[in-house]
């Protein structure tokens, strides 16, 4: 039952029920049976061990409830509120910062010299960003306190020697000493070559193939550019174009330094291989690169850069995300587009919505966000006020649906190529991204509608949405973030995708959102449903967790599969929960957090293992909840771990990255997750203890921080618990 990190769901006795086709290839379940023969699978299997002692540890306690500590709970959970009602912008939307590594901020440098705009001042602020990043020993790390990164840090050393850093300064010194122990130049990720290539510091014959001829292919032959990932094939299309032209623009120093002389040896794999024969086809593209039939190449490049064009957002940006955004930019510049035709023009304009500048020790602090994530963040922080307590009709409550309903997208995109009647609906991650909205952002948009106010419009949104998200399952059960059955692992073996993952199959942590959004009305036993929970029953691994794509790792898609189950009508004491909240009691820390190191997706010891974070603490919180354990030991100790690092102001510091872009190799620090995480866990957790205790909330109480108290109604410090009742989602 279990399944490799990355790896589709293992088959089993499950599948064997389940694999009976319809005429039209899609598989008919039995939602009955498929979690019998789980549960017979659970228990037949090895035991787990700790389980058993995991389970009696588990029980919720019996005799009247601490007061004393519900009320620390109840008032961190006020302070929370507070301060997330306080960070609404007035337009409706919450939106925190989306933090990642300096690869954005060096490569931004790094394009602003190749397209000739770089300034003096943009440059001394990055730099100072950079340089205030540098890990002791000298590198730059992907996440906070991980492990230093060569390709990273190679450039980040290119920014700073551009930013007029002295090559003998200790501090690159010490970068260069990294770069040249693990490898140098010679072993970076194709992409950083790409980089170094445009200034003449790599050769473009040394860079792997991928003519621009790709968007040419149908659909339905394979690599074509649908076979990708929407943020791979973004990236790809531009760097093909490139990749075919070869630029080469003055950088203005040398890289030799960071050279160890060392040439890769060339490999001589098994045409029997997939790999080899990937390599012989990377030598074929090559020889044909040298010489491209000029009217194909010339149609081929035309092609390209119409697609290009006709995918960048109203913001400016491609995709909403930076690689596809910067790639684009220099690939349309090099087919002839002036700096000042009005697609450059708004694609250079929009990178300042996605700047952030902060004052520093020694000046000004520039950084650049990969993405942002308002829709996401605003969808999060409804259900969490919902759970705090806030009514329906509450001001803040209402003008995020209101913004969220304006926010729906209804128009086509690149999903359409796999699923083409489906009629458009859906919601995107960020401001402007109308080509690709996601299942996971839409699940959470619909399961916040539901908490919000009384907008008229929200029923029609409603259906729409789940019609959509019904529409975008794929053949197999479950849901991929943005294309339906986009699982053509051939992507994945072409040399130049050497950097995160390219092809966007199904996944625990979204397929659990969209069973549980549309669950949100009551158990349900949709066809669309049960086969869901059948790919979420094969999915589960063999120690009782999932696998999270999108968030830190396996505390995350357990915290996610967990309810999600649960809201589709599996019984707490199902083995295949058990065995869940029997992983969660055994990964706690000492400290009663929870916490899961990023390395977790290339080292399996990291599993469940990591620094307590209050993201972390709250998804395993939220599962206990989910499960009748919400009073049990574990949850317990895990609130009290939640109370007693909160900060003054409401919030918890959390410098650990708990998102994910690309497994095992690009995380993401989102600075609200801090925050709305730890508001749902608590929210649930204290209303459904409240019936039975008699503790005062005063969760709305007009003089906790003046926001709170808009359109709700007073409670005073010592109201009735049944104020909150009302927040159990």
């Amino acid at each position: 039952m279990g399944t490799e990190p990355g790896a589709g769901p293992a088959t089993g006795p499950v599948d064997e029920a389940l694999a009976a086709p319809t005429a039209d290839g899609v598989v008919e379940l039995d939602v009955a049976q498929a979690v019998d023969l789980a549960v017979a699978e659970a228990v037949d299997a090895a035991v787990v061990p700790g389980i058993e002692s995991a389970g009696a540890a588990l029980a919720p306690p019996t005799g009247a409830a601490d007061n004393e500590r519900q009320r620390r709970a109840v008032d961190a959970l006020g302070r929370a509120r507070d301060h997330l009602l306080a960070a609404q912008h007035p337009g409706g939307w919450w939106q925190g910062e989306l933090a990642t590594n300096v690869t954005m901020e060096a490569e931004d440098l790094l394009m602003r010299q190749f397209l000739g705009i770089r300034t003096a001042e943009e440059t001394e602020a990055t730099a100072r960003w950079i340089r205030s990043q540098q890990q002791v020993d000298g590198s730059w790390a992907n996440f906070h306190d991980g492990p230093g990164d060569l390709s990273t840090t190679i450039e980040a050393y290119a920014a700073l020697r551009l930013a007029g850093d002295p090559v003998d300064a200790a501090h690159l010194r010490t970068a260069r000493e990294f770069v040249l122990a693990h490898g140098g130049i010679e072993r970076s990720r194709v992409f950083t070559r790409i980089w170094l290539a445009l200034f003449g510091e790599w050769s473009w014959e040394r860079i792997p193939a991928v003519p621009p001829e790709v968007v040419l292919l149908p659909s339905w032959m394979p690599l074509n550019v649908y076979d990708f990932a929407c943020w791979a094939r973004q990236t790809i299309v531009p760097l093909s174009i490139v990749r075919a032209l070869r630029p080469v623009r003055p950088l203005g120093f040398a890289l030799d330094e960071l050279r160890t002389g060392v040439r890769p040896t060339p490999s001589s794999m098994s045409l029997r291989s997939r790999t080899g024969w990937f390599q012989r086809l990377d030598g074929a593209l090559r020889g044909y690169e040298r010489h491209p039939l000029r009217s194909v190449r010339r149609n081929a490049l035309r092609r390209a850069a119409e697609w290009i064009v006709a995918r960048q957002e109203a913001d400016g940006s491609w995709g909403g995300i930076q690689p596809p955004w910067v790639y684009s930019l220099i690939a349309l510049h090099l087919l002839g587009y002036p700096l000042d035709h009005p697609v450059l023009r708004a694609g250079l304009a929009g990178l300042d919505r996605f700047t952030v500048r902060e004052a520093g020790p020694e000046g000004e602090l520039r950084r650049l966000e990969a993405c942002q994530s308002p829709v996401w963040d605003t969808a999060l922080a409804v259900i969490a006020l919902a759970d705090a307590g806030l009514p329906a009709d509450h001001r803040a409550l209402v003008r995020a649906q209101s913004w969220l309903l304006d926010e729906e997208i209804r128009v086509g995109g690149d999903w359409q190529v796999r699923r083409p009647d489906l009629p458009p609906s859906g919601w995107a991650f960020e401001f402007d991204n109308d080509g690709y909205p996601d299942t996971d952002d839409t699940a959470e948009v619909l399961m916040a509608l539901r908490r919000g106010g009384d907008d008229p419009r929200t029923p029609a949104a409603l259906e729409r949405g789940e019609q959509w998200l019904r529409g975008m399952q794929s053949r197999d059960g479950g849901w991929g973030a943005f294309d339906a059955d986009n699982t053509r692992t051939l992507a994945r073996e072409l040399p130049f995708c050497d950097f995160g993952e390219v092809i966007d199959p199904p996944s625990a942590d979204v397929t659990a959102h969209v069973v549980e959004a549309l669950c949100a009305r009551g158990p349900s036993d949709s066809a669309a449903v049960r086969r869901g929970v059948a790919w979420l029953l094969r999915a589960q691994e063999r120690d009782g967790s999932w696998f999270g794509r999108w968030g830190a790792n396996h505390v995350y898609g357990t915290g996610a599969a967990v309810p999600a189950l649960v809201a589709a009508g599996l019984p707490a004491d199902d083995p295949v929960l058990v065995r869940a909240v029997g992983w969660l009691h055994r990964t706690q820390n000492p400290d009663g957090g929870w916490g899961e190191d990023m390395r977790s997706y290339r080292d399996r010891s990291w599993r469940g293992r990591g620094t307590s974070t209050a993201s972390q603490t709250a998804w395993a919180l939220l599962a206990l909840h989910a499960t009748g354990y919400g009073d049990s030991e574990p949850a317990r100790r895990g609130v009290d771990w939640l109370v007693a690092t909160q900060r003054p102001d409401g919030t918890w510091d959390e410098p650990q990255y708990t998102g994910t872009g690309f497994p095992g190799d690009f995380y993401i620090n989102y600075h609200l997750y801090r925050l709305v995480f730890p508001i749902s866990a608590l929210g649930r957790i204290l209303s459904a203890s409240a019936a039975g205790d008699n503790v005062g909330v005063g969760l709305l109480s007009a003089g906790q921080g003046g926001a709170a108290g808009q359109d709700g109604a007073a409670v005073g410090a010592n109201a009735d618990v049944g104020a909150i009742s009302g927040g159990r989602r």
